[in-house]
């Protein structure tokens, strides 16, 4: 394979403006929070995109991270269960990476405390890329530009250290915060009135509560809870083993999201009517959280309600060259 050019990353390392490009956040967003152990560089953001896009990765070379998380979609992916090495089918819908810096914790049911170690989970599940982290390392030490990569990034050999900072350094960056609503909440834009009808009906506590979870800059609140939705997955008790588990799933965040269907976390509605109908109707779990009610909504406010969610498509971030691959 063709080794990377000798000089090509330090000249990316003193990129100072894109360093700002990809650490800066928009108004009103929490700072970016980079681990002690893993502070940000751009020659390990580099080497952590690279990683992104590649199928070495997995077990077989069929798939990347990015077979689930595609930018087009805004990280996220358009099946309701993206197969894996084999084409073997597990139970989860890929969730989007968009923002995915500011949640503490990961997963569907919150298991995972930092990207980093999240990084591991799909490298090791068998319906996902079905490889080791250890085997990984030795594949990826055979290529003289991820060699070049690591010795510039880290000062090290490829380990399991490298591979997962790298990557989580790259996952860090992808922030998500220039959607139509955004810039009418800066004073930069304007809404329809059916996206601003919409809007007020969703931070309407009366009406539909919708924010109560669903709130602050990532539209997320990242609790655990049962959104009224039964499909039989055990939920965080496949973690905890406690039976009060039982169904409970992260809040997830509301950003981009008329391109991250299908939903809930098996993928099993395809449209935000679909969405929308089930929390209309109060849900369908007798497990539900107490927040869960009918919410008697009109035909003309469910439409509403559907162009306010479309207004958080941020095409900025979905065509911002400096994620592709």
């Amino acid at each position: 394979m063709e080794s990377c050019s000798k000089d090509k990353l330090p000249t990316i390392a003193v990129n100072k403006d894109l360093e700002s490009e990809l650490t800066q956040v928009p108004d009103g967003f929490d700072p970016i929070s980079f681990p002690e152990d893993n502070p940000f560089s751009l020659s390990k953001w580099e080497m952590g995109k690279k990683l992104f896009y590649d199928p070495a990765l997995s077990r077989d070379f069929s798939i990347s991270c990015e077979s689930c998380h595609k930018q087009d979609l805004g990280f996220a992916d358009d099946l309701s269960i993206t197969p894996g090495v084999d084409k073997i089918v597990g139970a989860r819908n890929s969730p989007t990476l968009a923002n995915v810096a500011f949640h503490p914790h990961l997963m569907r049911e919150g298991g995972v405390p930092t990207l980093e170690m999240q990084v591991l989970v799909p490298i090791q599940e068998h319906s996902e890329m079905d490889f080791n982290i250890v085997e990984i390392c030795e594949r990826l030490n055979q290529d003289e530009e991820y060699v070049q990569m690591s010795a510039d990034a880290f000062d090290s050999e490829i380990t399991p250290f490298v591979v997962t900072r790298a990557l989580a350094t790259f996952e860090r960056t992808l922030i998500s915060g220039n959607s139509p609503y955004d810039k009418y909440s800066r004073g930069q834009g304007t809404l329809t009135a059916s996206e601003t009808r919409g809007m007020e009906l969703f931070f309407n506590s009366e009406r539909t509560n919708c924010s109560s979870c669903h709130s602050g800059f990532n539209f997320t609140d990242y609790s655990i809870r049962n959104n009224g939705y039964e499909s039989g997955d055990i939920g965080k008790m496949r973690l905890t083993g406690d039976s009060s588990d039982y169904s409970l799933f992260k809040v997830a965040s509301l950003r981009n999201v008329s391109l991250t269907a299908p939903y809930m976390h098996d993928g099993s509605f395809s449209t935000l009517r679909e969405v929308i109908d089930q929390y209309n109707g109060g849900g369908s779990s007798d497990l539900k959280d107490p927040l869960i009610k009918p919410l008697n909504l009109s035909e003309q406010e469910i439409n509403d309600l559907i162009n306010f969610l479309t207004s958080l498509t941020d095409q900025e971030f979905i065509s911002n060259k400096n994620f592709q691959e």
